[in-house]
């Protein structure tokens, strides 16, 4: 019986011990606990649904001027490298910053012989840490991060409300169609590329109203395109004319009788169809 006694005596110590090594003394649990409510406290004061103040939308959909215009700088994005590599097209597609506030775009260049626009593409002083980011027949996507060399287009297109609607290159700089909430501020970004040195060609002006659907017209060389190859069967089946003879005919890269082609077509779908 004494065993017994002692067994069950010795057992009750042992759990008594490992509860109390469980359980924290009765202080740091009621401080633990007022750290806890403290911090729910500090959470709901952070977030007591205090509505923050408004901004009311303003909107330029309205009305504006559409413009194309041709920009000529030899520190703007990828010029000296264009001036390289001729027989190629470059769109610009899409830009993004990096954790190190490094600006990096991707692109899109359609062309036959992407050579020419490697070598250019690595020694451009308006560029850095170029990358081949995908390949096709008749294009490929890279990847640039601007240097601290390269003349943006969106510092100066920002301060006006300009919208970049299409950016593509031509062989004598960028071929650009923006959108401008009125006249003033087309003047005004004129006057700030030319305080830059950026040359200003305007080959298309249009002034939008209130049902304009948003379709830029299309430019002179994309109606001359049009017409050539239409005129030539190159919409029959079979074709009448190739893009080779049709850049031949034209005197231009077959590349941008591609670029051409395809933003032309889609410009008429977006008047028509869409």
């Amino acid at each position: 019986m004494s065993l017994d006694l002692t067994e069950t005596t010795e057992k009750r110590e042992r759990a008594r011990t490992d509860a109390e090594a469980e359980s924290p003394p009765a202080s740091v649990t009621a401080s633990q606990t007022e750290s806890a409510t403290a911090t729910v406290d500090t959470g709901s004061a952070d977030h007591s649904g205090t509505t923050p103040a408004q901004t009311p939308l303003r909107t330029q959909a309205d009305g504006g001027v559409i413009a194309q215009l041709r920009l000529e700088h030899e520190a703007l994005l990828l010029r000296p490298t264009l001036r390289r590599a001729l027989d190629t097209t470059v769109e610009l597609e899409y830009r993004t910053q990096t954790p190190q506030d490094r600006t990096v775009v991707f692109l899109t260049v359609y062309g036959t012989e992407f050579e020419p626009f490697d070598r250019a593409l690595a020694v451009d002083p308006t560029v850095t840490d170029p990358v081949l980011v995908d390949r096709y027949s008749d294009r490929r996507v890279y990847r640039v991060t601007l240097t601290d060399r390269a003349l943006a287009l969106a510092p100066m297109t920002t301060p006006v409300d300009g919208h970049i609607l299409d950016i593509t290159s031509s062989r004598d700089g960028w071929l650009v169609q923006l959108r401008f909430p009125d006249r003033d501020a087309l003047v005004e970004f004129n006057d700030t590329c030319r305080a830059r040195g950026v040359s200003v060609a305007v080959e298309h002006l249009r002034v939008s109203d209130d049902e304009d659907d948003g379709v830029v017209a299309l430019t002179e060389k994309q109606q001359e395109l049009l017409l050539v190859a239409y005129q030539e069967g190159y919409f029959d089946v079979p074709r009448g004319i190739s893009q080779d003879e049709l850049a031949d005919r034209l005197d231009v890269s077959k590349s941008a009788v591609s670029q051409r082609l395809r933003r032309a077509i889609g410009e008429l779908c977006g008047a028509t169809i869409a």
